[in-house]
């Protein structure tokens, strides 16, 4: 028989856990052994006593992976736990490799095999498994939530005895998930919302909003519709900083959603910009932990600056554990679907095909061979495909 284990987070601060008895109840529908690291799900609350009537064993400790086929987590296994894999093990996590090139070598030293949830291909098939959706739509979300708790004023407009109160402005940057949720979350708040994309086909979803796009020329590169947002050129972040300036000295809170996988995030709102904003105003910057959006963000910390309160916060769906995990367990569950696409009794009935787009894509190490280019030229090693 397969056998799944799911691992206890160690990750300072990582509160979800990558599967929940719904999906542990479908893998073992599925024909799967399913075996919990006890308190695995404590921190998005989930007792083990769950997991058992879904069908899954329990271990005490995380030597239970030491013989599984396929182990589930949310962030990559440390260098120690990755000592204890057996060779040929298939890990279904994150694994960002570039930024922690330490986890990826660890793992291929252990002749693991690392299907990175990160590097899902963002298309139609593989929507079920796209981690980096459902997670960022939290971010969005709790973005605002910080934005609203740090702002000394208001969001909503008040209309009270002793006068009226003007409502909130916000300005996003980028217009994906995250910046779609900050635009519709925001809105629910009552403030007024401008947001800025490189994509111009964007308009219409933050019209639809109810936000304001501040339109700025797109490269011509750009022209072809696209769901995702690219890296821009230079040129173009110019221009957008050019037609944004207004928009971000009048506002009260600027939140920064744009990310580019592998790479340094881009500077959105530069030293000069912050230092037009006016005095208590906030920033929270969802790419701080990429370099930030804004030069003057701290991962992990609240500092003011020019008398702007900039935001850097880190893994914010930990932050909303019970829906985070529930999501991601959903994009784990269809990974591991695709992995083992029938129901079975051995683990030959594993499917790892690596001409296949999805494993492709997302395989960044299989059997201790680095296959991402970018996670090879951070361990400075040539990849293998």
């Amino acid at each position: 028989m397969t056998l799944v284990f799911i691992a206890k987070e160690s990750r300072p601060g990582e509160t979800r856990v990558a599967a929940t008895p719904e999906t542990v109840a479908r893998m073992v529908k599925h024909g799967l052994t399913v075996q919990v690291e006890a308190g695995a799900g404590l921190s998005a609350g989930i007792a083990d006593a769950a997991y058992q009537t879904a069908g899954a064993s329990l271990s005490p400790d995380a030597s239970g992976g030491a013989s599984a086929d396929l182990l589930l987590k949310v962030a990559a296994p440390s260098a120690q736990e990755s000592r204890g894999l057996r060779k040929g093990v298939i890990v279904v996590s994150y694994l960002d490799g570039v930024r922690n090139p330490d986890a990826a070598r660890a793992l291929a030293a252990a002749g693991a095999t690392s299907f990175a949830m990160e590097l899902v291909p963002r298309t139609t098939k593989a929507q079920k498994m796209d981690a980096l959706s459902s997670q960022a739509n939290i971010a969005g979300y709790k973005a605002v939530l910080i934005a609203a708790a740090a702002l000394p004023k208001y969001f909503p407009m008040l209309m009270t005895a002793a006068g009226t109160v003007r409502p909130a402005r916000v300005v996003i940057f980028g217009v994906g998930v995250a910046g779609l949720q900050a635009i519709a979350t925001a809105k629910r708040l009552g403030a007024i919302v401008e947001a800025t994309d490189i994509r111009p086909e964007t308009k219409e979803q933050v019209e639809s909003l109810g936000g304001k796009f501040i339109e700025v020329k797109p490269d011509e590169s750009a022209a072809q519709p696209s769901v995702y947002a690219k890296e821009a050129s230079e040129d173009y972040k110019r221009r957008q900083r050019e037609a944004v300036a207004a928009s971000v000295a009048a506002a009260d809170v600027v939140i920064t959603t744009a990310q580019v996988p592998g790479k340094k995030a881009p500077v959105l709102v530069p030293e000069e910009m912050v230092k037009a904003m006016k005095p208590g105003s906030v920033i929270v910057d969802l790419a701080a932990e990429q370099g930030g959006n804004c030069p003057l963000s701290e991962p992990g910390r609240t500092v003011v600056k020019h008398g702007v309160t900039i935001v850097g916060p880190v893994n914010l769906p930990a932050g909303t554990a019970v829906h985070a995990s529930e999501l991601y367990a959903r994009n784990v569950w269809a990974v591991v679907e695709h992995l083992v696409p029938a129901k079975n009794n051995d683990a030959r009935a594993i499917k790892l095909d690596l001409a296949e787009e999805i494993c492709a894509g997302a395989v960044a190490i299989h059997a201790g061979e680095i296959r991402h280019a970018p996670t090879a030229q951070a361990l400075q090693t040539p990849a293998t495909a």
